[in-house]
């Protein structure tokens, strides 16, 4: 168990799991809807404008480590079920792959927090099958509604091990900006912020 009350999944079998889907053969891609979009960790070598149909983007994750605390919890993106999102889809080359999903693991599966899988994006190059790390409104880490009051509290307040909240979301509404993509319901939770 963590520190926290929320149960710590252990992330090793689902990523057993994903290696066994991709096969250990070809490239794959990962999708990127957050901060993958701006800071991906990890050598591409392609990068495309994608959508996924059936999801979207929602700041709507507890972080009581990378943009928060145990005591002062703070937001991050996930994929929520409906909808769709516009993000971006990265090509990983086959021979580089166990390094990257290594990564992306001790990154973003600390805690076993999302239900990684894999999604089909609409890319200008056609569909293609990226990984994407998704979250299930059953997680103890999903927040429900928020009201204006609690996302300005966490705005004012929440910084984890990579800075506050408010950076992160502003980091990623201004990397959306440079990738063509407006997201409304962003924009207007930083206007909350201010």
């Amino acid at each position: 168990m963590s520190a926290w009350p929320n149960p710590v999944r252990d992330p090793a079998p689902m990523l057993a799991q994903v290696i066994a889907e991709w096969g250990e053969a070809s490239d794959f891609w990962v999708f990127g809807y957050g901060s993958l979009i701006w800071r991906p960790d990890f050598d591409w070598a392609e990068r495309l404008p994608a959508k996924v149909h059936g999801w979207h983007r929602a700041l709507k994750m507890w972080s009581r480590i990378n943009r928060g605390s145990p005591d002062c919890p703070g937001l991050v993106f996930a994929l929520l079920s409906g909808g769709s999102c516009q993000g971006v889809a990265f090509r990983v080359p086959g021979a580089d792959g166990h390094a990257v999903l290594g990564a992306l693991w001790a990154r973003e599966m600390v805690t076993g927090v999302y239900d990684p899988r894999w999604l089909t994006c609409q890319t200008p190059q056609g569909a293609k099958k990226a990984l994407a790390f998704t979250l299930s409104r059953h997680s103890p880490n999903y927040t429900g509604e928020l009201s204006e009051a609690q996302y300005r509290q966490v705005f004012s307040a929440a910084c984890g091990r990579y800075g506050t909240t408010l950076d992160y979301a502003t980091q990623t509404y201004e990397s959306l900006l440079g990738h063509g993509i407006a997201d409304k319901a962003l924009a207007k939770l930083l206007k909350i912020a201010r």
